[in-house]
């Protein structure tokens, strides 16, 4: 008899049965109101430090102090002191939430000390780098925003080069898959796509989340896949040779370089909607900063996320795009669909798999869990499968 597709994704998805998928569409929902909320608190903070002039204060206190000394320390400081207000919004939303559904077993201590590091970072990066934007916008005049973009590339390339190196490994610990069964069949399959068996790492995920995941992060020589070891612990062999597959298409394919290009693009954009704007926010914020003017950057920042929240339908769409191709690629050249969908019915509690074709242009990153097993099953009716017992 041959395979129904569509009967057979209706099967596997049912089979979470009705009370996890209702919990499943409540979460992702949630999920969706919490950008609004979100961008309502920071409307809230934004117009704390303005009405408060705290920016101005500090700038004024450092008058004899030289114009990019002022402009680092203004930015910086409002990095900081933005993600202290932020925190109690950020300790419901990624935390409190996350553990009200079983997302994460993190203790709120380890979270709070993740968050300090993350802080201590951001802090000086965020500094560092709108130094550089407000050299620009008064070095370059009215097209600031164009070479903003070519710098923020540049910065995205340096980013992304050294996460793998020296950021990530301050949140969670890398190292290389134990022996055994997993670390041989996935080296074969390393070996397939030419990719070094030391580009292959396992992570302690489990520490921030109960989230089956994996990820592909770095350029060049930083290069690398990355195993939660939430999904070695919870996937059989073939699930995580087809989640693997998956990566090491995203690997291959050059995804990262895609979604680069699309978001220095998206920059650029946003930066020219910000050039034309900012004065007609400022003043509803009760600022008198001109856009060239460090004091500003809450305002700045404010309109930065409005707008990139307004592209975000684009940039899911691209992310789409990258997910069913490395799906695609997984079912080629592994060939496991059966072990791809049970992977795939794993997120399912924290992506709803039948969203309406509204929320899933809107709100999501992948393709709905629905639509990628049904690829899977008709993948699998297409081309014998070879699951392994």
């Amino acid at each position: 008899m041959a395979l129904d597709p569509a009967a057979e994704t209706a099967k596997l998805i049912d089979a979470l049965g009705v009370e996890a998928l209702n919990r499943s569409a409540e979460y992702t929902i949630g999920n969706h109101w919490l950008i609004l909320w979100g961008f309502l608190v920071s409307a809230l903070m934004t117009l704390v430090i303005v009405r408060w002039g705290i920016l101005d204060k500090i700038w004024a206190k450092m008058e004899k102090r030289g114009w990019a000394f002022k402009t680092i320390c203004v930015c910086a400081f409002f990095a900081f002191i933005s993600a202290i207000l932020l925190l109690p919004w950020e300790i419901y939303a990624d935390w409190w939430r996350e553990k009200s559904y079983d997302q994460t077993s993190q203790p709120l201590s380890d979270y709070i000390s993740q968050a300090a590091i993350g802080l201590a970072l951001s802090t000086i990066l965020f500094g560092v780098f709108f130094l550089g934007v407000y050299a620009l916008i008064r070095k370059m005049g009215r097209f600031w925003w164009l070479w903003s973009g070519a710098f923020t590339a540049f910065v995205l390339t340096f980013m992304l080069l050294l996460s793998p190196i020296a950021i990530e490994p301050l949140f969670n610990e890398y190292t290389p898959l134990p022996e055994g069964e997993v670390r041989t069949a996935l080296e074969a399959m390393a070996d397939e796509a030419d990719i070094p068996h030391d580009r292959i790492f396992m992570y302690d995920g489990s520490r921030q989340s109960n989230v089956f995941t994996a990820n592909v992060s770095g350029v060049f020589g930083s290069a690398r896949i990355a195993i939660s070891d939430v999904a070695l612990d919870k996937a059989s062999l073939d699930e995580v040779k087809a989640v693997t597959g998956h990566e090491i298409g995203h690997y291959v394919e050059g995804h990262i370089w895609t979604r680069l290009i699309m978001l220095v693009v998206v920059i650029m954009a946003v930066f020219y909607c910000v050039d034309k704007t900012f004065p007609w926010f400022a003043r509803k914020f009760g600022s008198s900063a001109k856009i060239s003017d460090p004091t500003g950057v809450a305002v700045l920042i404010f309109v930065v996320g409005l707008f990139l929240q307004l592209t975000q339908p684009l940039s899911n769409a691209v992310s789409r795009m990258g997910e069913r191709d490395a799906d695609n690629y997984s079912l080629r050249t592994v060939n496991l669909p059966d072990a791809l969908a049970g992977a795939l019915i794993k997120t399912a509690d924290y992506r709803y798999p039948r969203p309406s074709a509204l929320q899933e242009i809107l709100f999501y990153t992948h393709p709905s869990v629905e639509w990628r097993v049904r690829n899977a099953m008709e993948w699998k009716a297409n081309n014998p499968p070879t699951e392994t017992k």
